[in-house]
């Protein structure tokens, strides 16, 4: 189980709808994973289980999209995610381990937005 390394992606506006179903095909044809995941699709999501590394299953918490061929993370992709970190939708079936990583992952994102994680 990991938790995707923090890369300081640029944020999108604010005010930009989130749609991860988009987001999601979007994301893989910028990374060039159409048939199974990689380091670049990676990047777009917050958590990944090693184990499974090669099925797009074992990724989880896409904060990302591509806008203007640029991988960004769009702020209402980070809140849903920090939402289903709450619960949201059922909650988010992580190991123990992993989920304070995770939230501080979101939580620099949130600062870099100029807001504080929901948690905090």
């Amino acid at each position: 189980m990991s938790v995707t390394p923090f890369h300081d992606l640029p944020l999108a506006d604010r005010k930009r709808s989130w749609d991860g179903a988009a987001a999601e095909k979007r994301v893989r044809r910028w990374a060039h994973a159409q048939d199974a995941p990689n380091g670049k699709y990676r990047e777009a999501h917050v958590w990944y289980d090693r184990d499974k590394k090669d099925e797009f299953t074992g990724y989880k918490l896409l904060i990302a999209d591509v806008i203007d061929g640029e991988l960004t993370v769009v702020p209402r992709g980070v809140m849903a995610a920090a939402a289903v970190m709450q619960g949201s939708r059922g909650g988010v079936d992580l190991p123990e381990a992993d989920i304070t990583r995770v939230k501080n992952h979101l939580a620099k994102y949130y600062k870099k937005m100029g807001d504080e994680a929901p948690w905090e």
